[in-house]
């Protein structure tokens, strides 16, 4: 009976082991991948800002700017690509709404964002685009690949359409988690104007006619969740000009909007605690699992092998009882 049930407890302490590494390198790449119908929105606010008066061509400064970010998944149009990119593709339908302190737009800049599921590498496809420009992205964008790496990335930039380096800063404590910092510094760059302005009648075209350009430079901070890929937090300190033309005679140039945007507080616990839900189901497969398993299988084959060698261990032969000597006797 001893033997039979380490031989049970061996085969148990091998599928065990066995499926150790299988659920880290086999199955989490499989399943882990963002869901197609994602929809996420976030807030942000300079306080205080500088936007440009079209009325006067000059800067005025406002007590508050918000930017409006939503992203949203087009199940629909992952489903068409993924027929042909025989992969798991996420589509992304974002836009990015600037509203001045009357709640008025300033600016917008619609995306579609096309990307890998499982590793978040780009995919291109026919609707990439940046504010109705087909583009082709080399980079990540908005979110990093699972298991974030303590290294540069190269991260898109919708407004040069083009990708740069993202410097990994070191590993810091956001609200009682433990993320990667990551910054990128674009320098001025002359951009596109966006092809919807808030004054009626000034287009993006007529802007251009008359010899007007736009130039911009940031620098973009993100806290980014290693596990997740997901940034709990972003900032940037953003800076455009309007520069020349006959809007600007005499090369001059004027703010068209600055400041330093941070997330909002509320936006930045709502996150946060999304972040946290959903790490937990990684680490499952990447971590608690994997070790789990491997620790019980370990445990198995000790038991397992214990009772093989008390099985295999001769038992003591007992004495025969001695004869009792027969006494015959007579009268």
């Amino acid at each position: 009976m001893r033997r039979k049930a380490s031989l049970i407890l061996l085969a148990v302490a091998v599928f065990c082991t066995a499926l150790s590494p299988l659920l880290r390198w086999y199955a989490f790449p499989r399943l882990a991948k963002v869901p197609p119908s994602q929809y996420q929105d976030t807030v942000l606010v300079a306080e205080p800002a500088t936007l440009v008066d079209y009325g006067t061509m000059k800067a005025k400064k406002v007590p508050r700017l918000t930017v409006v970010q939503t992203l949203k998944g087009n199940v629909a149009a992952a489903d068409r690509i993924e027929r042909s990119a025989d992969r798991d593709v996420v589509v992304w339908d974002a836009l990015t709404y600037v509203a001045g302190p009357d709640g008025k737009m300033v600016s917008q800049i619609p995306e579609r964002y096309v990307f890998d599921a499982h590793s978040q590498e780009p995919v291109h496809a026919t609707g990439e685009s940046v504010d109705g420009d087909p583009v082709r992205r080399d980079g990540i964008e908005y979110k990093w690949p699972f298991l974030v790496e303590k290294r540069d990335y190269s991260y898109y930039d919708p407004q040069t359409r083009a990708s740069a380096p993202i410097h990994y800063k070191g590993t810091r404590t956001f609200h009682g988690l433990e993320v990667y910092y990551f910054e990128q510094t674009i320098p001025w760059t002359k951009v596109p104007l966006p092809k919807k302005l808030p004054v009626k009648g000034i287009t993006a075209d007529s802007v251009r006619k008359m010899g007007t350009t736009r130039w911009y430079t940031t620098k973009r901070m993100f806290w980014v969740d290693p596990v997740t890929g997901a940034p709990v937090n972003g900032e940037e300190i953003h800076k455009e000009e309007l520069r020349g033309g006959d809007l600007l005679p005499g090369g001059g140039k004027v703010t068209a909007f600055a400041g330093h945007v941070k997330m909002r507080p509320d936006y930045v616990d709502a996150v946060v605690a999304l972040v946290s839900s959903q790490r937990t189901l990684v680490l499952l497969l990447t971590s608690y699992l994997p070790w789990g398993f491997l620790a019980l299988g370990a445990a198995l084959l000790t038991l397992g092998l214990t009772l093989e060698a008390r099985a295999r261990r001769p038992r003591p032969t007992t004495a025969a009882p001695a004869a009792r000597p027969v006494v015959s006797g007579g009268p």
